[in-house]
């Protein structure tokens, strides 16, 4: 199963980055090889200062070896080996009016002694953080989600939508941090669903991930915007950086864990601002995308 998910992820990262380009139409991602000294390593993807994303990076990864501290006082175990791996990806673009995505799908293994599988899952799902509210934006992206996992299971969408919802809060604003999507975590086999089932199903979610964003920042793309809406896309890219750095757990865990670094940080976006006190105009658009993010809702 993990050669059969790594290589799937693989053509993935492929397949993300040769459409993203094309959307973008001048940046092309530059590809960083690494190597993890513990064992295993990856390959980032990162794009910079192009004509539609003014950062963003696809990356994959598969690491092994003995189990970190962190994850032997998570499982209580005293020793063990594991393995991991999976594809994340965060576009932040240049116009405010075009929504920040960020989307992760991967695979964990965990051996006794003997080299045994003792457990293993699949989590991942998708987000969307727009900085301006367009409902009809977030009716597909949620749509495109649903459709994925109806094919699977009709209760999938709805649990999962909710998870999600519940993940990406900023406690500390008590706000949410982008209309939500999917998210999922330790998909293991039951006595009803085979690991392949959950392999068969979050290889769907990841197929559809280029339907739901692509077609909003096509139609976004080219919307003018003035200094005051890249303002508040700043402002609001400071939330995204504040729930990324206190609350994200693959990110503390990167940071628990020697994890690599410059790939760990590759999802903050390149320009932020944080405005002391700072609150919309009331009834304006800047205050219609925080009233939905005060009050998460049900899009389908």
């Amino acid at each position: 199963m993990k050669n059969k998910f790594y290589a799937y992820i693989e053509n993935l990262q492929d397949q993300i980055t040769s459409k993203l380009e094309a959307v973008d139409g001048l940046a092309k991602f530059e590809e960083d090889i690494w190597e993890r000294e513990e064992g295993g390593g990856g390959r980032t993807r990162v794009i910079e200062n192009g004509g539609v994303f003014e950062k963003g990076g696809v990356n994959i990864s598969a690491v092994h070896g003995e189990l970190p501290e962190a994850l032997r006082n998570q499982f209580k175990v005293a020793e063990g080996n594991f393995f991991a791996c999976g594809l994340s990806l965060v576009m932040h673009p240049i116009n405010p009016f075009v929504p920040t995505v960020h989307a992760n799908w991967r695979y964990f293994e965990m051996y006794d002694g003997a080299g045994n599988i003792v457990t293993q899952w699949f989590g991942g799902g998708q987000d969307l953080t727009p900085y301006y509210l367009f409902e009809e934006d977030a009716v597909h992206f949620h749509t495109v989600c649903k459709s994925a996992c109806d094919l699977h299971n009709t209760e999938f969408y709805s649990k999962f939508k909710k998870t999600c919802d519940a993940y990406f809060w900023n406690a500390h604003r008590n706000e949410a941090r982008g209309i939500g999507g999917l998210f999922f975590d330790y998909l293991k086999e039951t006595d009803d669903i085979s690991i392949l089932d959950r392999f068969n199903f979050v290889t769907e979610i990841g197929n559809s991930f280029l339907e739901s964003y692509v077609p909003i920042v096509e139609k976004r793309k080219g919307k003018e915007f003035k200094k005051m809406h890249k303002d508040w896309q700043e402002v609001r890219r400071g939330r995204y950086v504040e729930f990324n750095l206190v609350h994200d757990r693959g990110t503390l865990f990167g940071l628990k864990t020697n994890g690599r670094i410059e790939s760990i940080l590759m999802s903050l976006p390149p320009i932020v601002q944080w405005k002391y006190n700072h609150h919309p105009e009331n009834n304006s658009e800047e205050a219609k995308l925080l009233d939905v993010l005060l009050n998460p809702r049900e899009w389908i």
